[in-house]
């Protein structure tokens, strides 16, 4: 999953359970999406994943913790343009 996960990318949180290594309470919210600020190619010490996510609350997240959302569409938006009417001068 790290080779599609970049700094930039919007992921879900999916489990915020408690940390699996330490056993402490994690701040993160299931449900909500937070924004991957860096990539750290090093293993979990679960063993579960090979890269951990700073996404800017309290230090690195293992990545089994979240989902990739998939980047927007870009829409097109068609606009009506107004020009100016022409006057017919009457003498």
């Amino acid at each position: 999953m790290s080779d599609a996960l970049g700094p930039g990318d919007l992921v879900l949180c999916v489990n915020a359970a408690p940390n699996h290594v330490t056993g402490r309470p994690v701040p993160l919210v299931a449900g909500e999406t937070y924004r991957v600020l860096g990539v750290m190619e090093f293993g979990c010490p679960c063993g579960r994943s090979d890269a951990l996510l700073d996404v800017g609350v309290d230090f690195a997240w293992c990545q089994t913790r979240f989902r990739l959302l998939p980047k927007p569409k870009s829409q097109s938006l068609t606009r009506r343009v107004l020009a100016p009417k022409e006057k017919e001068t009457a003498r």
